[in-house]
């Protein structure tokens, strides 16, 4: 089973600068990780093929400095990997970062089951995953909490859709978005972080893809551009309160009907 997986650096920290000009987050020295949804769809790959067989292999895009998540990925088991880096795709939104990596996908060759997180920590708008696969003109399920089966042809999948939980059977080849829940990520190997230095990673610029033409890619092929970002503003005030189990029962009653959560 020839299995790929789309992971993605983002920033280690909530406090980010943005842009004014361009509503674009400013990644130059902040601390960075791989988007922790990622784990869980490199963790489902590799679990696929210790069960199956085949290969992992990950692709990722950004600045040059997004190679060390791809070396993150090699300390876990991935057999492959490489990098669409390019200025040409600065400012990218979600349609200009899916075409960028669908381009990116058929570079790379066939694939058999592609993978991605549910979301990324830096955007959470759960699209580019589901507009990969439109762009590859391939079936694609989100949501994914249990791989159930693999057949010869086909995955047999349950989808949490929030009220309820449905069970798919989608023919290859195929992407999946899968939830935070499906699998717990394993810890990267020392052996394999040794010589995850020495190894190549692939890079693929702007005039490398199939589609080559700028206009489709960075804030020149973005339909959609960011007003404002910001951090989730912190609670500073707190109240303690004292009293035997029924007092404070009632104290909190009274509080939650005054927030009008009650």
């Amino acid at each position: 089973m020839e299995i790929l997986v789309c992971i993605k650096q983002v920033p280690g920290t909530t406090k980010v600068e943005v842009d004014p000009e361009t509503g674009v987050l400013k990644r130059a020295g902040v601390d960075s990780k791989m988007n922790p949804y990622d784990l869980y769809a490199l963790e489902t790959a590799l679990r696929l093929k210790e069960r199956h067989g085949g290969t992992v292999r990950v692709l990722s895009m950004g600045p040059p400095q997004a190679a060390e998540v791809i070396r993150e990925a090699y300390m876990m088991g991935a057999d492959d990997g490489a990098l669409i880096t390019d200025g040409g795709f600065a400012g990218s939104d979600v349609l200009a970062t899916s075409r960028a990596l669908s381009e990116g996908i058929k570079k790379l060759g066939a694939f058999d089951l592609i993978l991605c997180g549910k979301q990324t920590t830096d955007g959470d708008t759960a699209q580019v995953g589901p507009e990969i696969a439109e762009f590859l003109d391939i079936p694609h399920v989100a949501n994914i909490i249990r791989m159930v089966e693999i057949r010869e042809k086909s995955a047999v999948v349950e989808m949490d859709m929030g009220s309820v939980v449905q069970t798919a059977e989608v023919s290859f080849p195929c992407l999946l978005t899968v939830e935070k829940d499906i699998f717990q990520p394993r810890l990267p190997s020392y052996r394999r972080k040794k010589s995850a230095g020495e190894r190549e990673i692939r890079t693929i610029s702007l005039k490398d893809l199939g589609d080559a033409d700028e206009r489709n890619y960075g804030l020149n092929g973005s339909p959609t551009q960011v007003e404002r970002i910001f951090p989730p503003e912190a609670g500073g005030s707190r109240e303690i309160w004292t009293g035997t189990g029924e007092e404070l029962s009632l104290k909190m009653a009274e509080k939650l009907r005054q927030l009008k959560f009650i």
